[in-house]
């Protein structure tokens, strides 16, 4: 929140010393104390030589169709010549003149600029007249637009020529821009934070004073109020204001506003938006004579109700969750959000309705989030208000717009929902705040921390009972009263001691060793990590889904139409990683990612978390030489397959089956396989389906995906590496005619079985299908290697071994050795 120290001094008894020095000292003190500070400025950044002047006379420029020169009263005794296009300079007007050597703001940049005499089509000009946003206001908070031309003072506004313009439009008061966490909904507001800078600086809090005048003509006579459900509001009243003039607000008004960083519209908007300001309460003023009947609602949204909100746009609202005022026809307004265009003040306003109220916070906030549609009534009403302040916010606005609009307000205000705030009492005790924050405070100390923050408390010997005021929502534990005494005893004073007794070392759990051995492994392997993002579309959260049954985990308020939904699956994410770098001309790509799935459960349950692991490779796996040795390679099932293979064993997994499988939708039926271990699922390999990657118009995709839980349980703990042998190696080569059905993993399985304990690889080297084999018969080669760790082998016994191996395959397969 934009905080104006000038304004807050009002409320301090000038407290607060404006010296840049003193206010840089208060933004740490605030840091240190309360809440972050993001930038201590003001509006004038660094302009000078700005004053107001007063237009003597304008005539047409004679080279010019669109300038005129005016002769200007500055406060020096001669009159200064501008030459200007503005397109609303007329005689008699109070304006802002820059004169020469004065430094603005360039609008184009933001940079200072410092201002010469020149000539405009032959005419001298000794300054500029200028408009707000050319000396540093945005067109967020200025009040006219810039086309409208220069800015000019009103009759009222009480300057004359020669004033220091920056000090008229306030420019020169130093404003604290403070980041507020989401419990100090009491900053939210001039006064809140008053009481805040008070107890910081021991200094009481003056509040604001009114005087409102009734007239004869009763509010309850004008309108009504009916509430459908007592849940959507804890307070709602009303005040009728007849007779009012709009137009623009006073200088201080408007000063204050722009200030804190809203627009100046006009008198009732302002006086509305300074309300809340003031107190932290959102106020919205109705056209009266805009309503369809004399009744107002407060209801839910119909089925199929649309509303068109200031900001022009139409709202879809969704039956039964938003709030809604209306009249008998239509919606007014969003309650607690923005106001609705049908019932907008204009200039023709003559009777107006001020509402205040209470409502419902998780309904608001869930309103203004679904309608992306924050604002900063909307920011107040999730957080909380303060209860004591709702009906007095109502009185001193209906004041001002009779001090401020020329209004007649209406007799008695209209409540039509009251709710008794439970009062919050806490009881306290010097040994416990002591305990806590390793002081020696005494109870009178601590009391008079309560006395700076203005609370009130009953002293019982050690012990303080503390009534919670309204304006403090965050606090409604001992714990939140033991923070204030931190707070405003100071951080910086708390003792400070090392840690004793006795401590753990820090050490990563076995599951955390695993993940990160993982991450390690596929990297040795040539797969660079990928970090993807958890949220996705529904679609592709379950596009490669073990079970599409299982419920989708889906956010009520997402932050986009294509992050809705917890994704269920990480080959999506790399397939989109793929797609990126292919597209910005990297074909060649091997990524792995690890991370976690989300699998619903029940109804208001946490949905599951399931640790998984994947990986995509695509394009070529070596690149093509000018050495005719190296040719290019693009890669295939079988690399993806290595990957999984040499992954798996690393990690520490044996008894590990590769499954033909075709019940993976979006995977190719042909080259895809389920991954065992043992018996138990643990994950699938194969080529993602050219259906899916025809449309982002990529080369052939390989990838896996792995259940790390399933992994990790079956790794072998104690892994015993054996020395290699410095004994020479025997091998046998065997080429064997077989049926076509019979596998090569099948064979495999049988050598290894029936081998004696000296063979340590078999390598299927060749498989042969075609001409000069008997139908239905297919050939695999195989080479036996043979090896002794204690000794060299001898012929006879590798002989031996290999023909009883040939003899199993034969009375097995029926194999016809070649």
């Amino acid at each position: 929140m934009k905080t104006s120290l000038t304004w807050l001094n009002e409320y301090l008894d000038n407290a607060i010393d404006l010296h840049p020095k003193a206010v840089s000292d208060l933004a740490e003190k605030v840091e240190r104390t309360s809440v972050e500070v993001d930038s201590n400025t003001t509006i004038a950044s660094g302009q000078n030589g700005l004053v107001v002047a007063k237009i003597l006379s304008v005539i047409p420029h004679p080279d010019s169709d669109h300038m005129v020169i005016t002769q200007v009263d500055a406060g020096e005794p001669e009159p200064i010549q501008i030459v200007t296009g503005a397109p609303n300079v007329a005689e008699g007007q109070m304006v802002i003149l820059a004169k020469v050597g004065a430094h603005i703001i360039n609008r184009e940049n933001g940079e200072l600029i410092e201002l010469n005499a020149v000539k405009l089509r032959g005419e001298l000009s000794y300054g500029m007249l200028v408009a707000l946003q050319e000396i540093g206001f945005s067109d967020k908070i200025a009040p006219k637009a810039f086309e409208a031309g220069i800015y000019v003072f009103n009759e009222t506004d009480d300057v004359k020529p020669g004033d220091d313009a920056l000090v008229a439009l306030g420019m020169n008061e130093p404003v604290l821009d403070t980041d507020l966490t989401p419990n100090r909904a009491d900053m939210l507001s001039m006064i809140g934070t008053a009481y805040e800078f008070g107890a910081m600086l021991n200094k009481p809090v003056t509040l604001p004073s009114f005087e409102l005048v009734e007239y004869e003509k009763t509010a309850d006579s004008q309108v009504a109020v009916q509430i459908d459900d007592q849940e959507l509001v804890s307070k709602y009243a009303l005040r009728v204001v007849n007779n009012v003039t709009i137009k623009d607000s006073p200088l201080w008004l408007q000063k204050r506003l722009w200030n804190a960083g809203m627009r100046p519209i006009n008198n009732i908007v302002d006086i509305t938006n300074y309300m809340m300001l003031t107190y932290g309460q959102p106020l919205h003023a109705f056209d009266l004579d805009k309503l369809n009947g004399s009744d107002i609602y407060v209801r839910r949204a119909k089925d199929g109700e649309k509303l068109i909100t200031l900001d022009g746009e139409e709202r879809s609202l969704r039956s039964g969750e938003d709030i809604v005022i209306a009249d008998e026809s239509e919606g007014l307004m969003l309650a607690g959000v923005m106001g609705g265009l049908g019932s907008e003040i204009d200039n023709n306003t003559k009777n107006i309705v001020i509402e205040s109220a209470i409502f419902n916070p998780s309904l608001v906030r869930a309103t203004a989030r679904r309608h992306n549609l924050h604002s900063e009534a909307s920011s107040r009403f999730e957080r909380g208000l303060n209860w004591d302040e709702t009906l007095n916010v109502l009185d001193h606005a209906a004041s001002l717009v009779d001090e401020l609009a020329d209004g007649q307000v209406a007799r008695g205000q209209i409540v039509a929902a009251d709710d008794v705030r439970k009062d919050i009492r806490l009881s306290l005790s010097t040994q416990r705040v002591n305990d806590i924050l390793g002081t020696s405070l005494e109870t009178d100390e601590i009391a008079n921390i309560f006395d700076e923050l203005n609370f009130v408390y009953e002293k019982d010997g050690e012990k303080i009972v503390v009534d919670v005021p309204a304006r403090r929502a965050d606090i409604s534990i001992e714990a939140d009263l033991i923070e204030e005494v931190a707070r405003l005893y100071g951080y910086d004073n708390l003792p400070v001691t090392l840690p004793y007794g006795p401590t753990t070392p820090g050490k990563l759990s076995r599951q955390q060793r695993q993940i990160r051995a993982s991450r390690h492994i596929m990297e040795s392997l040539g797969l660079n990590q990928a970090i993807s993002y958890v949220l996705t579309t529904s679609e592709k959260s379950q596009l490669f889904a073990e079970d599409k049954a299982d419920g989708v985990v889906t956010l009520n308020y997402p932050m986009s139409s294509d992050r809705t939904t917890a994704r269920q699956n990480l080959l999506a994410g790399l397939l989109d990683d793929v797609s990126y770098n292919v597209s910005h001309f990297v074909p060649n790509v091997a990524l792995y990612e690890q991370g976690r799935v989300f699998i619903a459960n029940e109804p208001n349950e946490q949905p599951k978390e399931i640790e998984h692991i994947a990986g995509v490779v695509t394009g070529n796996l070596q690149k093509s030489s000018w050495q005719k040795s190296k040719q290019e390679k693009a890669v295939d099932f079988y690399d993806i397959k290595g990957i999984v293979e040499s992954y798996l064993d690393q990690i520490g997994v044996d008894n590990v089956r590769y499954v033909a499988t075709e019940r993976h939708e979006n995977m190719h039926p042909g080259q895809t396989a389920d991954i065992y271990i043992g018996e138990q699922y643990a994950g699938f390999v194969g080529q993602i389906h050219p259906k899916v990657t025809k449309k982002q118009k990529l080369a052939p995709v390989f990838g896996f995906e792995l259940n790390l839980f399933t992994v990790f349980d079956h790794v072998i703990d104690g892994i015993h590496f054996n020395p290699i042998s410095r004994f020479p190696q025997i091998s046998r080569d065997a080429a064997l005619l077989v049926d076509q059905a019979i596998t090569n993993s099948e064979i495999s399985a049988t050598i290894l079985e029936t081998a004696g304990k000296h063979l340590v690889d078999v390598t299927l080297f060749d498989v042969y299908t075609g001409e000069n084999l008997p139908e239905g018969k297919k050939s695999l080669a195989y080479t036996l290697t043979y090896q002794d760790s204690d000794g060299t082998l001898i012929e006879t016994d590798v002989n031996s071994d290999f023909e009883y191996i040939m003899s199993e395959l034969q009375s097995k397969f029926n194999v016809e050795i070649r």
